[in-house]
């Protein structure tokens, strides 16, 4: 997905295939059904990746993984609560 997609998203999640706390982020925006995308920074490659990159590194200076947008409120690491009030006041 290429950054301009994932920014007309409420929702996105950029992560790592074999990252635990991504997997948990993840676990719980389904448990909360929440519409949201998933970039996989891992699997890009050439340009999408570069554009990507910089992208994300305008939210997450230190490009740490899971990096959660929520609208315009972004998450960085599994941090249960943090999501779910973001979540909630996304949805009033």
């Amino acid at each position: 997905m290429s950054p301009e997609s994932a920014q007309n998203t409420a929702v996105v999640l950029y992560g790592l295939q074999t990252c635990s706390h991504c997997k948990s982020v993840r676990k719980l925006l389904q448990r909360r059904q929440a519409a949201f995308r998933t970039v996989f920074v891992d699997m890009l490659t050439g340009n999408e990746r570069g554009d990507t990159l910089r992208a994300l590194k305008r939210i997450n200076p230190a490009l740490t993984f899971p990096t959660l947008k929520v609208g315009e409120r972004v998450i960085i690491g599994f941090k249960e609560d943090e999501i779910e009030k973001a979540l909630d006041a996304l949805r009033k």
